[in-house]
C-alpha cells in the first residue's frame, strides 16, 4: 500500500484547524497526523512522531510560526508549509519565512463561495504534495478543480508560423515550489542593463507585491508587481500578481503585459502556461524561456510551443531543484534546449538575449 503523507496542522484557531484538516484529508494521498494550537503543543506531538510536512500559520500566541520555523531548521529540517492571512503584514513575514527554509506559502482557507472553496483545496493539496518531495538542507543558527484546465481557457494557441527576429529579447520564467528563493539568486545576478523579464511565479495574492519589493531592494534590475499595460522594458523584472494570470503582448516593438481574471489553468492562476503560450504567439524567436523548480507539469506545455515558435528554451537541473517536477515534465516533452543548474542560468540567459 503506498505511504500517506502525514500533515500536522499548527494554528491557533480550532475553525481553521478543522478545515483544513476536512480539506487535506479528502485527498486520498493525504492523512492528519494531528493537529495543534501552537508550536509548544506541535513540539510534543513531533516528538511522538516525524509528519512529512508541516503547514504552520505565521502569527500565534505563546511563540510565532518564524521562530518555530527557524528551530525546526536548525535541528532536524521537516518540509514547512506556511500559512497566512491576506495582510501586508502578513505577507512580508511569510516571506521572511521564505528565506529561512519553508517550502511554500497558502492562504488561510475562509468560509465563502464554492468556487473559493474548491480552489483552496486544490492549492493546500498541491502545496503539501509538493513539500513531501522537497529536498531540503539545515539553515545555521543564526476535492479536486476538474477538469484540469489547459491555457487554451485563455488563449488559443498559436499560429505554427513563429515571429520574424528582431533585436530586442525578452525573458520569461516559470516556477512554483522552491521558486521563490531560485528566483532571488538568479535575479541577483542580472546586471541593470538586463533584458525585460517577466516571471510567473506560483504564489497567493497580495503575497507577490511583498516578494517583489524584497527583490526590487536587493537587485540591480528594477523589480515590480506587473499591473495591467505595464511595458516590458531592458533593466526591468515584471512579476505576476498572485490570482490573476499575466500574458505578454506585443504592439509594434513595445512589448507590454496584460492581466486577466479566468478560471485556474494547470490547477494555478497565474499559469506558466498562459505566460509561456503568449510569449509564443507574440514574441516567437524574441524569446527566452526558463522553466525552474516547481511541482506538477504548469509551463510544459507552453515551453514547447514557445520552442516551435523558435524561442529559446532552458530548464532547471533536478539537482538545484527544490522539486523537480515543472523542469521534468518540460524536458520529457522534448520542449528544453538546454538543462543547466540554477547558478549557471543567468549567466545563459544574458548570452542568448543581450
Amino acid at each position: 500500500m503506498k505511504h500517506k503523507i502525514s500533515v500536522l496542522i499548527v494554528d491557533d484557531s480550532a475553525l481553521v484547524r478543522q478545515t483544513m484538516a476536512e480539506i487535506l484529508s479528502s485527498d486520498p494521498s493525504i492523512e492528519i497526523m494531528g493537529t495543534a494550537a501552537d508550536p509548544f503543543a506541535a513540539a510534543e506531538k513531533i516528538k511522538r512522531q516525524i509528519p512529512d510536512v508541516i503547514t504552520l500559520d505565521v502569527e500565534m500566541p505563546r511563540m510565532d510560526g518564524i521562530t518555530f520555523l527557524k528551530k525546526i531548521m536548525t535541528q532536524h529540517p521537516i518540509p514547512i508549509v506556511m500559512c497566512s492571512s491576506l495582510t501586508e503584514r502578513g505577507s512580508e513575514t511569510a516571506m521572511k519565512a521564505m528565506e529561512y527554509g519553508a517550502v511554500d506559502i497558502i492562504i488561510k482557507p475562509k468560509l465563502g463561495t464554492k468556487r473559493f472553496l474548491e480552489e483552496s483545496k486544490v492549492r493546500l493539496c498541491d502545496a503539501v504534495k509538493a513539500a513531501s518531495l522537497a529536498k531540503l538542507k539545515k539553515i545555521s543558527p543564526q476535492k479536486m478543480v476538474e477538469p484540469k484546465l489547459s491555457a487554451d481557457a485563455i488563449l488559443a494557441k498559436p499560429p505554427s508560423k513563429a515571429m520574424t527576429k528582431t533585436t530586442e529579447k525578452v525573458v520569461v520564467i516559470g516556477a512554483s515550489t522552491g521558486g521563490t528563493e531560485a528566483l532571488r539568486e538568479l535575479l541577483e545576478a542580472l546586471p541593470a542593463n538586463a533584458p525585460g523579464v517577466v516571471i510567473v511565479q506560483h504564489m497567493p495574492e497580495n503575497f507577490t507585491a511583498a516578494f517583489s519589493k524584497r527583490l526590487n531592494s536587493t537587485c540591480k534590475v528594477a523589480v515590480k508587481e506587473a499591473e495591467n499595460n505595464d511595458t516590458v522594458l531592458r533593466g526591468r523584472v515584471l512579476i505576476a500578481p498572485g490570482n490573476r494570470h499575466l500574458l505578454l503582448k506585443r504592439s509594434g516593438a513595445r512589448y507590454f503585459v496584460e492581466l486577466k481574471d479566468g478560471p485556474l489553468v494547470c490547477r494555478h492562476r497565474p499559469s506558466v502556461d498562459v505566460l509561456f503560450r503568449s510569449t509564443a504567439r507574440y514574441a516567437g524567436k524574441n524569446a527566452v524561456g526558463v522553466i525552474m523548480t516547481g511541482m506538477g507539469d504548469d509551463g510544459a506545455q507552453g515551453l514547447l510551443e514557445m520552442k516551435q515558435a523558435g524561442a529559446y528554451t532552458i530548464a532547471q537541473d533536478e539537482a538545484t531543484c527544490v522539486v523537480f517536477g515543472m523542469p521534468n515534465e518540460a524536458i520529457k516533452r522534448g520542449a528544453v534546449d538546454k538543462v543547466i543548474p540554477l547558478h549557471a542560468i543567468s549567466a545563459n540567459v544574458l548570452r542568448l538575449a543581450l
